[in-house]
């Protein structure tokens, strides 16, 4: 019987390392290739010649991208972009979900609150006028506009809310009796023990402001306001040929497109793995303790 449920175990860990290893590589061969078609030639990739190896090694697609002082601008309003929005949009989905955490008894307009958050994570106001509010406000063309039009991710409250939720209220009647106010509770007690779901939600956070791109276009006029990634999902679109020296329109020619594309998808992600290792400890405690009210 012992012998019987060995056999069984090993069978069971062989399988799960196959559909395991499986799956990592169809998550890694995709980024793989991509990485391989933006170190290749324009040739080879416009002949189908890239498969699991680079041809024609050449590093002219990161050229075109890095040696660019429209780069270099765009680059640094992402990142100053990242930073203001996660620092205002963690101080409010903190501020919001603590209060919201609360029985009915304790914050008697919770429901009427969370009716609201719930009804504006299902439904928007449209295009049009949340761009006639945003102008009406003076945020064309200004940082603030970039960090406060998505600010407030509902999604992002209601994890943080139903983490709270989990935390056992004896400890905030212990602090209670110690003299602890709600705020002294809430940033020497509840913050502390919350590290996994503020990770969590600071990478989620910092990922989406990274790659959000739609509310450069839209709230951005000139090319000197545009965060990165709307830089880069413009730079094709409106190169323009008519002003290009012959160097410059010969180190073109060598591009291709597609080579291009995985450039960027590379450059984009680069922040995020960066610091994607330091909170991924983190990331599995906060996503279930976080998403499930017990």
């Amino acid at each position: 019987m012992i012998q019987g449920k060995s056999f069984s175990r090993r069978v069971f860990r062989a399988v799960n390392g196959v559909i395991l290893t499986a799956l990592v590589l169809s998550c890694l061969l995709p980024l793989w290739y991509t990485l391989c078609i933006s170190l290749s030639g324009k040739s080879a990739v416009a002949g189908g010649m890239v498969s699991l190896w680079p041809v024609d090694v050449t590093l002219s697609s990161y050229e075109a991208i890095i040696k660019d002082a429209g780069f270099i601008r765009s680059a640094g309003i992402s990142f100053c972009r990242v930073v203001l929005g996660t620092a205002f949009s963690l101080t409010v989905i903190v501020l919001m979900a603590y209060p919201l955490s609360k029985s009915k008894r304790e914050f008697p307009w919770r429901d009427a609150f969370m009716w609201i958050l719930i009804f504006c994570f299902l439904f928007n106001g449209g295009l049009v006028p949340w761009y006639i509010t945003m102008k009406n406000y003076g945020m064309i063309n200004t940082m603030q506009g970039l960090v406060l039009a998505g600010g407030v991710p509902v999604f992002n409250v209601i994890l943080v809310m139903n983490f709270f939720r989990n935390i056992p209220k004896s400890l905030e009647e212990a602090a209670i009796m110690d003299g602890a106010g709600p705020w002294m509770i809430l940033l020497r007690l509840i913050l502390p023990i919350s590290k996994p779901v503020v990770a969590t939600v600071s990478l989620f956070t910092i990922v989406n402001y990274w790659n959000e791109f739609f509310q450069g276009l839209v709230l951005a006029t000139t090319e000197r306001m545009y965060p990165l990634q709307t830089y880069i999902q413009q730079m094709v679109v409106t190169l323009n040929m008519t002003n290009m020296t012959l160097e410059q329109y010969q180190k073109v020619s060598k591009l291709s497109n597609q080579g291009l594309n995985a450039a960027k998808i590379f450059v984009a992600l680069l922040p995020v793995l960066a610091i994607y290792p330091f909170l991924q400890k983190y990331f599995i405690t906060g996503i279930t303790l976080g998403a499930v009210k017990e």
